[in-house]
C-alpha cells in the first residue's frame, strides 16, 4: 500500500474548507506528494515515507490519524491501496478509526473489485452507470469479463477501454501535489438525513445566495461552482461546472447550482448535506462580459445591489428570497 486517500472529520458547525490547508500541512510532514481533495480531502503518497521512517502506509495512516486528533481534534477516514483509484476506492468502506486498506496482489484487487456496483467506480457518471445497467453490466466483476468490444460499443472507444482497466484493477492514476485552490464554500447541513428534493433545493438556492453575496463584498467573480453532496453513509458526490463568463451574480449561481443537482440524478437519497464552492476567484473588475440588452436581466442586477445594500445595513438576513422565508 503506497497511497492514503484521507477524508477530515470535522466537528460540527466547524467548515472542513478552513482547517484544510493546516490538515495538509500535516501530511506534508510526511510527503510532499499530497494533492488537495477540497472540501476536506486529500491523497498523499507514501512510497518515499515507507522506506524513511520504515513503516507501511497503514501504520503511518494510524499515526497522521491520532496526529489530527491530538493537534486539530479531527478525526478522519482513510482508505489505503496501490494507487489512487483503488485507494478513493477503500475509503468507501472505510470507518472512523481504522484504516481500510486493498488486499495485495493483482487476484485479491480484482477480487475486493469485483462485487462492487459499477457507479462506485472513480470517473463514472450517472449516465454511464444507467446505460451499462441497462446491459446487465451492472457490478464491476461483470465489466472486467465482458469484452472491450462490447464496452466500446456501449460508452465509447476510449472509456471503454479506460473501464475494462479500471475494472479489472489496473490504475494508472497519480498523486499530482497541488495546494488548496483559492475559493469560497457555503455549507448546509441538515438536522436530519433529508429526503425531501424541495428542500435540497433551497439549499442550494441559500448556499448560491450567499456565495453571491460574499463575492461581491469581496468584488471577486468566480469560474467554477462545484457542488458536493454528502450522504448518510458518510460517502459524498462532488461534481463541478465550468461558467458560461466569470460571475458573482446570484441568479447565474443559483441556476448552475440546480444544474448539478439535478445531472446527479439523485432518487430517494438520504442526504446529510450540502456544500456549494466557489473557485477560480479573479477580480471582478478584470472580468469580461457578454452584453446583454434583456431588461429583464439589467432589473434583477439593480435589484440584487439594492438588496446588498440593505444586508450591508440591516444584517444577511434582512433580505432573503421568498422560497427561504419559511
Amino acid at each position: 500500500m503506497t497511497i492514503l486517500c484521507v477524508r477530515f472529520q470535522p466537528p460540527a458547525r466547524h467548515e472542513a474548507e478552513a482547517a484544510l490547508p493546516e490538515l495538509l500541512g500535516l501530511l506534508e510532514e510526511f510527503t510532499p506528494v499530497v494533492e488537495a481533495l477540497p472540501p476536506d480531502g486529500a491523497l498523499a503518497d507514501l512510497r518515499g515515507a515507507e522506506r524513511y521512517f520504515g513503516r507501511s502506509a497503514v501504520e503511518l495512516a494510524s499515526v497522521i490519524r491520532v496526529r489530527a486528533l491530538a493537534l486539530y481534534g479531527v478525526d478522519c477516514v482513510i482508505g489505503a491501496g496501490p494507487g489512487p483509484m483503488l485507494a478513493r476506492m477503500a475509503l468507501r468502506d472505510a470507518r472512523p478509526g481504522l484504516t481500510r486498506a486493498v488486499p495485495e496482489g493483482a487476484d485479491q484487487i480484482r477480487e475486493f473489485l469485483a462485487g462492487k456496483p459499477v457507479a462506485a467506480l472513480p470517473g463514472v457518471g450517472t449516465a454511464t452507470a444507467r446505460t451499462l445497467c441497462e446491459y446487465g453490466l451492472d457490478t464491476l466483476g461483470r465489466v472486467a469479463a465482458a469484452p472491450l468490444s462490447t464496452l466500446q460499443r456501449l460508452v465509447g472507444a476510449k472509456t471503454g477501454r479506460e473501464l475494462r482497466e479500471k475494472a479489472g484493477g489496473i490504475d494508472r492514476g497519480r498523486v499530482v501535489p497541488n495546494a488548496v485552490s483559492r475559493s469560497l464554500a457555503a455549507e448546509r447541513p441538515f438536522d436530519r438525513d433529508e429526503l425531501d428534493p424541495d428542500r435540497h433545493r433551497r439549499a442550494l438556492l441559500s448556499a448560491a445566495g450567499e456565495l453571491g453575496a460574499r463575492l461581491r463584498a469581496l468584488e471577486k467573480v468566480c469560474r467554477t461552482l462545484t457542488l458536493t453532496v454528502r450522504y448518510a453513509d458518510r460517502s459524498s458526490t462532488t461534481r463541478s461546472r465550468t461558467l458560461g463568463e466569470p460571475t458573482a451574480h446570484s441568479a447565474a449561481l443559483t441556476r448552475t447550482a440546480y444544474s448539478l443537482y439535478e445531472a446527479l440524478g439523485l432518487q430517494r437519497a438520504r442526504v446529510r448535506a450540502i456544500v456549494l464552492r466557489a473557485e477560480g476567484l479573479g477580480p471582478a473588475d478584470r472580468a469580461s462580459y457578454q452584453l446583454t440588452f434583456d431588461p429583464a436581466d439589467e432589473k434583477v442586477r439593480r435589484v440584487e445591489e439594492a438588496a446588498d445594500r440593505v444586508r450591508a445595513r440591516f444584517g444577511p438576513g434582512a433580505v432573503i428570497p421568498g422560497a427561504l422565508a419559511a
